[in-house]
């Protein structure tokens, strides 16, 4: 799934000195599961990958990005793809905020959806729909918002981005910690 994961997370597991085995306690993620991301074999979700980043005390974005770049400010990687070829998630770039900011590129084809896990209390998405019709689907209701409107909206919540029309949505979001 990610170009990357899989060399950082063991790179950056045995920079911390943890063994797949602590890391998975420290993480709450299974051991079987970080072996497959390891192996390049498992698609994690993007939540799973913070909660390992976390346990190991660096960014989400050490995670993703190329090693080779040294700047956060230019990640441009692909960190989740959908079912329909033109639904991807592609992380731009990094800024600091409390804890980080991300920018984030997404797109998704007709019919495809993406189911986000709460984040902890305090985070905060921001989305800018450039275009198509994006269904946000929130603890109380689904909003629909067209090219040129935004959500700004607490993540210590399940929600979830659809598209149900016919063609392509893109939007911008902005994770704020």
């Amino acid at each position: 799934m990610l170009s990357h994961v899989s060399d950082n997370l063991r790179r950056l597991r045995q920079a911390a000195g943890l063994s797949q085995t602590a890391l998975a306690k420290a993480s709450g993620i299974s051991r079987r599961m970080i072996v497959s991301v390891e192996g390049g074999e498992a698609n994690i979700s993007l939540s799973s990958l913070d909660k390992l980043a976390a346990a190991m005390g660096v960014g989400f974005v050490d995670l993703v990005r190329d090693p080779a770049r040294e700047s956060r400010a230019d990640i441009n990687e692909v960190t989740w793809r959908g079912k329909a070829s033109e639904s991807a998630a592609v992380l731009l770039c990094s800024a600091p905020a409390t804890t980080e900011t991300q920018m984030w590129l997404w797109s998704l084809g007709p019919g495809d959806r993406y189911d986000a896990e709460p984040d902890p209390q305090g985070w905060h998405e921001m989305v800018f729909v450039t275009e198509g019709v994006l269904d946000l689907r929130l603890v109380d209701g689904v909003q629909q918002h067209p090219a040129g409107s935004y959500a700004v909206y607490a993540t210590a919540q399940t929600y979830s981005y659809a598209n149900t029309g016919s063609v392509p949505v893109r939007f911008v979001r902005n994770v704020v910690s």
